[in-house]
C-alpha cells in the first residue's frame, strides 16, 4: 500500500485525533491570525478612506466574483435596471421636494448627451433607473434631469433607509423621486428583488425613481450602464451661449486661456465657474490675463501666497496642510491634527515661544473660507458602520490638496522635519482615516521626492520592530505606484527579494494589494521571491526564526490569495501548473507549497462581496454553469492537491464540511457539490476521504443532512 493510501485508509480512523490536532493548531495560530484579520481591516481601510485613486483597488475588490462583468458588453446592456458609472458625491439634502425653481434654473444650462438619451428611455419604460457614479461627474445633475425631461412636476428626494426594503413605503404619489447615495454592503447588497418591488410600487403609482449610489456599492447580479458626461466644451457651451449668444461662440471657445482650460479633465463645477468668468470677459467685465488665472498657474499661485503670507498666522498654515492630507474628510479631523501640527512648526519657528490655541476661535465656514475651502455635509463610514450626517471639508479646487503637499515639502524643507514627525505620528493614530491619510500623503510627497520621503517616512516604517508600521509603509508605497511613481516596483521587488525580514513584509503586503492593477509583474515578482533561497544566517532550530518562516509563508499565500480572487482565471491557470508537476525541485516544491495554502486561505472565505456563498464555491459554480470546463478542471486539480497533502487535507475537508452543511439551504450550492465531489473522489483514497467526510454531516440528533445524503448517493463508485 503506497503512503497516500495508507493516509486515506486511515483517515475515517483517525478523524477524531485529526479534529484536536487541529484544534491545537488552531489555538496556536490564533494570534497571529489576529494580526491577519487587522490587516483584512487595514485593507478595507485603505479603500474606503483613502483619496480618490486608490478606487482602482475598490474597482478589482478581492472577492470579486466574475458575473460583475455580466450585463454590460461593448456598451450593450442586459436587463431592465441600468446604471451610469463614475464616483459619488454625498446628497446633502434631506427628504423633502425639490425646489422647482432650482430645477429651472438647472434645465437652462444643463447638456444632454448620448448616454443621457438612453438612460431617458430606459427610465420612461422600465420605471427605475440606477446611476453608479462618482464624485463631481455631474451624475446628481443628470438624475435630477432625467426625471425633468419625463415631465414629472413634482420631484422629491429621498432619504436613504436603513433597509433598501423599506423603501417602496417612501413611494406614495405619481412623483418623480430621487434617491442619492443609496448605502450598500456585503450584508446588504442590492438585490434584483428589490427592484421588482419598486416598479411595481411605481407602476401603481404612475411614478418614477432614480438611485445613485458610490461605484464601490454592492449590487447582486444588477446590471450597470457607465455614466458618460459631456464633453467639458459642450458642457461650457451649454452655460455660456444663453447669456451671450451662438454667435459669440466661435471667438470665445478660440481664446487661448479657453483653448488651455478644456485640455485639463474639468469638472462640472469648474465648468460653471469657468463659464461665468467667461460670460464677464464678453461683457467687457475683466480681461484676458484674468481669465487665465483660472487655470493651473493660478492655484500654484494662490497655494504659494497663503503658505508665504506674512499676514497670515502659522495656525492658520497648518490648517491648510492638514486640510490638504484630510481633503474630503470630516472638518473636525483637519481642523484638530491640524493644531497639533502647528505646535510642531511653532517649534521649528521660535521654540521660545509656545504655541497658542485659541479654544474658541474663528468659526468652522470662517476657517474654510480662508483656505478656499467648502464645507459639507456627508456620511462618513467608520469601523461600526456609516454615520449620516457628518461636516466635512473640501477644497474647491480639486487640484489644491496635491499642489498644496508639493509645494510644502519642495519649497519649504525648513518645515519639513515637522511635517515628517507629525506625520508619523498620524500613522500612530488609533482611527483607520488618519493612518490611512498618513499613507496616502507619504505617497503624494513621494511623486515629488521619492528619495527624501524614502529616507524620511517609507524606510523608518518598514524598519521599525511594529507591525503597523510595517503596514504603512506597505500603503504608502501601493498608493505611490497608483500614482505611478517612478521605481516603486523596483524598490518592492529589492526588498521581497532581500534579506531583511520587515521589508520582506512590506513587500509581500503591497503586492498583495496591487496584484489587482498589475497582476503579471505582481505574480511574476512573489513566485521570484519564494524561490529565493533560504538567507544562511537563519537557525533553523531556532523557534523565532521557526514563527518567522510560518509568518512569512502565510504572508505570500495571502498575496497570491488576494491575486488568485481578484484575477481569477489567468492567476488561476499559472499557479496549477506548479501544482500539477510531478518532479518538482526545492524552489518548485516552494511554489507549489505556497500555491496550495493559497489556495486553502481562498476556500475559506464565508462570503464574497456580491454573494453570501462562498467566493470559490461560487466560482465552481459559475464554471459549470457556464461549461467552463477548463476553470473547473483547474479548481479540481488544486482540490485534489489539497486532499493529497497530508498538511492541509484535514482543513480541507473541514471546508468542504461547511460547503455541504449550507447546501441544505441553498440549492446552487449543492448543484456545485454534485458536480465537484465526483471529480475529487476519483481514487479509491479521495473516495474513501469524501465519502467519509459526507457521513459526518448530521442534524443535532445524528441523522445524515438531507443534502448530505444526496451527495454520497451521486458518489459513483470506485
Amino acid at each position: 500500500m503506497s503512503q497516500e493510501e495508507a493516509s486515506g485508509a486511515a483517515a475515517p480512523d483517525s478523524e477524531t485525533e485529526q479534529d484536536g490536532e487541529q484544534k491545537k493548531q488552531e489555538e496556536a495560530a490564533e494570534s497571529q491570525e489576529q494580526k491577519r484579520q487587522e490587516a483584512w481591516g487595514a485593507r478595507q481601510a485603505l479603500i474606503t478612506h483613502g483619496p480618490s485613486f486608490v478606487q482602482p483597488l475598490a474597482a478589482q475588490s478581492a472577492t470579486r466574483i466574475a458575473r460583475d462583468q455580466i450585463g454590460v458588453s461593448g456598451g450593450t446592456f442586459h436587463g431592465n435596471v441600468n446604471f451610469f458609472g463614475g464616483p459619488a458625491r454625498q446628497a446633502e439634502q434631506l427628504s423633502g421636494e425639490i425646489p422647482r425653481e432650482n430645477i429651472q434654473k438647472l434645465s437652462g444650462v444643463f447638456c444632454g448627451c448620448p448616454s443621457f438619451d438612453e438612460a431617458l428611455h430606459r427610465l420612461r419604460t422600465e420605471k427605475v433607473v440606477i446611476l453608479s457614479g462618482g464624485r463631481d461627474t455631474g451624475r446628481s445633475s443628470a438624475a435630477l434631469m432625467l426625471l425633468d425631461r419625463l415631465g414629472m412636476r413634482h420631484i422629491r428626494s429621498l432619504e436613504p433607509p436603513d433597509s433598501v426594503s423599506a423603501l417602496p413605503e417612501q413611494l406614495d404619489g405619481a412623483a418623480g423621486y430621487l434617491l442619492p447615495n443609496l448605502a450598500t454592503s456585503r450584508s446588504r447588497p442590492l438585490r434584483d428583488t428589490h427592484l421588482f418591488q419598486l416598479r411595481e410600487r411605481l407602476n401603481k403609482l404612475g411614478g418614477h425613481l432614480v438611485i445613485t449610489v458610490e461605484p464601490s456599492a454592492t449590487l447582486d447580479d444588477v446590471p450597470c450602464i457607465p455614466w458618460e458626461p459631456p464633453s467639458p466644451e459642450d458642457m461650457l457651451y451649454s452655460h455660456v451661449t444663453p447669456r451671450t449668444g451662438e454667435d459669440s461662440w466661435a471667438g470665445l471657445v478660440a481664446l487661448a486661456p479657453v483653448q488651455e482650460f478644456l485640455a485639463r479633465p474639468q469638472q462640472p463645477r469648474e465648468i460653471e465657474e469657468f463659464g461665468q468668468r467667461l460670460i464677464a470677459f464678453h461683457r467687457g467685465e475683466t480681461d484676458e490675463a484674468k481669465l487665465a488665472e483660472y487655470g493651473a498657474t493660478a492655484v500654484e499661485t494662490q497655494v504659494a501666497g497663503r503658505l508665504t503670507d506674512e499676514k497670515r498666522p502659522l495656525r492658520d498654515k497648518a490648517f491648510l496642510i492638514s486640510l490638504a492630507v484630510f481633503d474630503k474628510a470630516p472638518y473636525a479631523v483637519a481642523a484638530e491634527l491640524g493644531d497639533d501640527l502647528y505646535v510642531r512648526l511653532q517649534k521649528t519657528a521660535d521654540p521660545r515661544q509656545s504655541p497658542v490655541i485659541p479654544v474658541f476661535g474663528n468659526s468652522r465656514e470662517s476657517r474654510l473660507q480662508l483656505a478656499g475651502a467648502k464645507g459639507y455635509v456627508d456620511t462618513e463610514v467608520t469601523e461600526w458602520g456609516t454615520v449620516v450626517g457628518q461636516y466635512f471639508a473640501a477644497f474647491r479646487d480639486e487640484r489644491t490638496a496635491p499642489v498644496l503637499l508639493h509645494e510644502v515639502w519642495v519649497r519649504h524643507p525648513s518645515a519639513r522635519p515637522a511635517l515628517a514627525e507629525w506625520i508619523r505620528a498620524l500613522a500612530d493614530d488609533g482611527r483607520p482615516l488618519v493612518r490611512t491619510r498618513a499613507a496616502s500623503a507619504t505617497a503624494q510627497l513621494a511623486a515629488v521626492d521619492l528619495s527624501s520621503t524614502m529616507a524620511h517616512l517609507i524606510e523608518p516604517w518598514a524598519d521599525d520592530d511594529y507591525f503597523g508600521s510595517w503596514l504603512t509603509a506597505a500603503n504608502a508605497l501601493t498608493m505611490a505606484q497608483l500614482l505611478s511613481v517612478p521605481h516603486v516596483f523596483r524598490i518592492l521587488h529589492d526588498w521581497c527579494t532581500g534579506e531583511i525580514e520587515s521589508r520582506r513584509w512590506t513587500a509581500v503586503r503591497a503586492y498583495g494589494l496591487l496584484g489587482p492593477v498589475n497582476h503579471e509583474e505582481t505574480l511574476s515578482a512573489l513566485l521570484d521571491a519564494i524561490r529565493r533561497p533560504a538567507p544562511d544566517d537563519r537557525d533553523q532550530d531556532d523557534e523565532d526564526d521557526d514563527s518567522s518562516q510560518r509568518e512569512e509563508a502565510r504572508q505570500f499565500a495571502e498575496a497570491l490569495e488576494l491575486l488568485l480572487l481578484a484575477v481569477r482565471k489567468p492567476v488561476l491557470s499559472a499557479l496549477v501548473d506548479r501544482v500539477e508537476k510531478r518532479h518538482l525541485d526545492n524552489t518548485g516544491r516552494a511554489v507549489r507549497a505556497h500555491a496550495l495554502l493559497a489556495f486553502l486561505e481562498a476556500c475559506k472565505q464565508s462570503k464574497g462581496e456580491d454573494s453570501d456563498r462562498p467566493p470559490v464555491l461560487d466560482w465552481y459554480a459559475q464554471a459549470t454553469a457556464d461549461d467552463d470546463k477548463a476553470t473547473a478542471r483547474e479548481l479540481a486539480v488544486f482540490w485534489q492537491a489539497l486532499l493529497a497533502d497530508r498538511a492541509h487535507n484535514s482543513q480541507a475537508l473541514d471546508v468542504l464540511r461547511g460547503w455541504v452543511r449550507r447546501a441544505d439551504g441553498d440549492p446552487v450550492s449543492e448543484a456545485a457539490l454534485t458536480s465537484l465531489l465526483p471529480a475529487l473522489a476519483t481514487t479509491p483514497v479521495n473516495h474513501r476521504r469524501v465519502s467519509h467526510m459526507l457521513g459526518t454531516v448530521r442534524d443535532f440528533e445524528g441523522t445524515l443532512t438531507p443534502a448530505a445524503a444526496r451527495l454520497l448517493r451521486h458518489l459513483d463508485p470506485v
